[in-house]
């Protein structure tokens, strides 16, 4: 079980975001997510968003740093990722 984090490439809101995924479960996800004081707006259906200013914060929390398309992979590859065809109508955070 591990809890993964892409770097922050994702603009909005003036800064850059990334993504926070476990490859095991919500469960780990959102408990790593309340010990790093992620709010819980950030959840995002699969992940959470992390701006750029908490990266290496919570890299040194214990999160995995990996490439946005290592992240995508074991997301996916968890059977946790929520496709595109289900997030219609369901605005983001960061939208």
């Amino acid at each position: 079980m591990t809890v993964l984090v892409d770097p922050p490439m994702w603009p909005q809101h003036g800064r850059l975001w990334g993504h926070l995924v476990s490859d095991a479960s919500l469960d780990e996800l959102h408990e790593f997510a309340a010990r790093a004081g992620i709010p819980e707006r950030g959840f995002d259906l699969d992940h959470y968003d992390v701006p750029d200013v908490r990266y290496d914060e919570i890299v040194a929390l214990g999160a995995t740093p990996v490439s946005a398309h290592e992240l995508i992979r074991r997301l996916r590859a968890s059977g946790l990722r929520v496709p595109g065809r289900d997030r219609a109508g369901h605005r983001t955070p960061l939208s």
